[in-house]
């Protein structure tokens, strides 16, 4: 009698027959709790020290060594997208009316990007498929600079493995958050000036402030996901409260007490994903990455110095729009640092577009012997 199929191999299986796996259930209530303990005891111990980006790097950094020696530690992605539009808000109601008229200056460093992009991800891709001995397709849906709930989604639906994509862009951005604030200081010798407040105290909220700001998040959310955009979970509320203070009909901003709570889910939910993994396959994912992400930072370092010149924008400021983390964690290393988070947050929000759009779109059009395309169901047929 043949022995039952793993979780990995059904779900595989699922995707081969073109239907879709069983829905994810809500993880035990204790291991959500205890998660939310551990990061906001690792956000609390890393703003004691005045670590930068405290709350986010010690949530993150304390429920990774959870998850890693087996503690039962989950959170669920609902508390990630409640929190991103948080952030979200944070982002926008920062956005200053002067902003409009430095859209023109971005132009050239827009069009940098995109080539950025496109060139890091083709050497990526072969780093990843002939050192690293990914398969070609979950090497190419790997190898892209940003978009993991999408690069996950779209590869698994073309034959990738779901598990080393989610691993290696998690990772990616681990590694990246990590590092950053401190490449920042040891490459630009850069050191913060005083970091503009991201929010106001709590007790000194406004009722109608806050009933506007929570307009924008719950609106912006549900109109960009209506729109499917892309990081619409940030993207929606950042473009709703962004209005407001462009308008000129108010300056509120989030309590700082809510924006550290948001840091400590995000970073939370960075380290829970590494729960339930093997040791050996997090160990040679987190390898891979480490040469991934050498390359990707090292690209975003020289086009940020041949764009100064052409731009005029601070290199440093360039590196960061450049950098390969997620929107909210690179938006928030900016705001860490007092670096420009609207030139940051722009660039990024404009990378993961074009990557959720080109990204699948060329791996359609490559030789089938470059990515070992396999033969999936056409439309209508599954």
């Amino acid at each position: 009698m043949a022995p039952a199929p793993s979780k990995d191999q059904a779900a595989s299986n699922n995707r081969a027959n073109g239907q879709k796996p069983p829905a994810k259930t809500w993880p035990p209530l204790h291991k959500i709790i205890l998660a939310l303990l551990i990061g906001s005891a690792g956000g609390w111990l890393a703003h004691h020290f005045q670590i930068p980006l405290a709350w986010m790097l010690g949530a993150m950094i304390s429920t990774t060594v959870a998850a890693m020696t087996g503690l039962p530690v989950a959170l669920p992605v609902v508390f990630r997208i409640a929190m991103l539009g948080v952030l979200g808000v944070m982002l926008g109601s920062g956005f200053a009316p002067e902003i409009l008229d430095r859209l023109g200056d971005w132009v050239v460093s827009l069009v940098g990007l995109a080539i950025y992009t496109l060139v890091a991800t083709a050497v990526v891709a072969v780093f990843l498929r002939k050192i690293a001995g990914y398969d070609p397709i979950t090497a190419y849906f790997s190898a892209a600079p940003g978009g993991l709930s999408e690069m996950v989604t779209v590869g698994a639906a073309n034959g990738g493995d779901e598990r080393i994509i989610s691993l290696t862009h998690t990772s990616r951005i681990l590694l990246v958050v990590l590092a950053l604030p401190f490449l920042m200081q040891v490459i630009f010798g850069y050191t913060p000036g005083p970091r503009p407040s991201g929010g106001i105290p709590l007790a000194d909220a406004e009722l109608f402030d806050m009933l506007v700001l929570t307009f924008c998040g719950v609106a912006g959310f549900v109109l960009a996901r209506l729109a499917r955009l892309p990081a619409a979970p940030i993207l929606g509320p950042m473009l709703f409260s962004a209005v407001f203070p462009l308008s000129g009909f108010t300056e509120a901003k989030p309590p700082t007490e809510l924006v550290a709570a948001a840091q400590v889910v995000v970073g939370t939910t960075i380290g829970c994903r590494f729960a339930g993994v093997a040791m050996k396959l997090v160990g040679r994912t987190i390898l891979a990455s480490i040469g991934s992400t050498i390359i990707l930072v090292a690209g975003g370092l020289l086009f940020a110095v041949a764009l100064h010149p052409l731009t005029g924008l601070p290199t440093i400021g360039i590196f960061l729009a450049f950098a390969p983390g997620g929107v909210a964690e690179m938006s928030l290393i900016a705001l860490a640092l007092s670096i420009d988070a609207a030139l940051v947050a722009t660039h990024h929000i404009v990378r993961i577009f074009f990557i959720v759009v080109c990204t699948p779109l060329i791996f359609r059009f490559l030789p089938s012997h470059l990515v070992g395309r396999r033969s999936l169901p056409a439309p209508g047929e599954d």
